[in-house]
């Protein structure tokens, strides 16, 4: 066991070795950053990572940043932030309960889906289309492009491996390379499946009787017994092991739940309607942009002058808009305005 320290930080990190298990990942075993740094003597450097994004500008604007739902009328839909809030709820209630790291947990969550696009997945995909001949664009690689090089002027937020490891890879497809990390991959599907159905609930889409009772007979007939179960499940499977895991049963039901939301809800007309003015907005941005890169925010002006792609810096502009932001612009860039001279009426 490791002696006692001097600083709180490193109390701190003697208390991590005494308290959670072995399979967890310790603030002072990191791999570190790319650039290094004095160390904080409070705060260990999981904690500072957590920080850091919570108070960077793309966190900020998941407030105005669609979830499902384009414009929905009404306050309780979810976005982009309350999502991310969910996860890491979700995530955090599960790392305590196998004493795994809560702080590289929650920091993971809140930087997953800091370079989600304005319009949710629709947006996603128009961009994906226009970059696709270069390497296309996914949103958790641009996650990663945030803290390392849009945050800070170009300088990136400097975080751990750990971090930016378990924000590139917690989609479905890819593993983190620690348990925490694996614990925000389940998190967020766990998050959006029960919200998701929840919003569609609320907007009239779907009701509580047409999930098939194959799946709420193991998964629950309501958001809060689904979401117990499912984090239960996790708890119970993972307990003891090097491992983040569901029983099989559980694990087929969730991802069949999720295939019920994609038939009855993410390609319903009614929920997606407005999503081909969506990709036509984002292509006339991109055009315009790329066309005239001297008008791009003096961030990216930066980022060109430091040989980044220039196709790959508009799409940078683009993804980190908010909705209104986007729609706003567009409007100023694309629709003709008023005018009139002082004292002469115009018909």
């Amino acid at each position: 066991m490791k002696q006692a320290a001097g600083n709180l930080r490193e109390r701190q990190e003697c208390r991590e070795h005494e308290m959670f298990s072995e399979f967890a990942a310790f603030a002072d075993e990191t791999k570190g950053r790319d650039r290094q740094e004095q160390q904080c003597d409070i705060r260990t450097d999981f904690q500072r990572d957590r920080d850091r994004i919570i108070h960077c500008k793309a966190f900020r604007r998941l407030k105005q940043k669609t979830q499902v739902f384009l414009a929905p009328e009404g306050d309780h839909y979810r976005t982009r932030l309350t999502h991310t809030l969910e996860v890491a709820q979700n995530a955090r209630t599960i790392a305590r309960a196998l004493f795994l790291n809560e702080d590289l947990t929650e920091a993971i969550a809140l930087g997953h889906d800091l370079g989600h696009t304005p319009f949710g997945h629709a947006g996603e995909r128009a961009l994906n289309r226009i970059t696709e001949d270069y390497g296309g664009f996914h949103h958790n690689e641009q996650s990663v492009r945030v803290v390392e090089y849009l945050e800070k002027d170009g300088m990136g937020l400097n975080l751990t491996v750990e971090v930016r490891d378990g924000i590139l890879n917690h989609q479905t497809r890819l593993m983190p390379s620690t348990l925490e990390g694996k614990i925000v991959r389940l998190s967020d599907k766990i998050a959006y499946i029960n919200s998701d159905i929840d919003d569609a609930i609320r907007a009239g889409i779907i009701a509580e009787r047409d999930i098939p009772t194959e799946l709420t007979d193991i998964l629950g007939n309501s958001t809060n017994q689904r979401l117990n179960t499912l984090v239960h499940n996790i708890v119970q499977n993972s307990e003891g092991k090097n491992d983040i895991c569901m029983s099989p049963e559980v694990e087929q039901a969730m991802f069949d739940l999720r295939r019920f939301l994609f038939q009855s809800v993410y390609t319903n007309p009614l929920a997606k309607g407005e999503e081909k003015k969506v990709a036509n907005m984002i292509n006339q941005l991109y055009e315009y942009y790329i066309h005239n890169q001297e008008e791009l925010p003096s961030e990216f002006q930066y980022l060109l002058q430091s040989g980044h792609n220039n196709r790959r810096v508009v799409c940078d502009f683009i993804a980190g808009m908010s909705d209104n932001y986007a729609i706003n612009l567009y409007k100023d860039i694309m629709i003709p305005k008023s005018w009139s001279v002082q004292g002469v009426e115009h018909r």
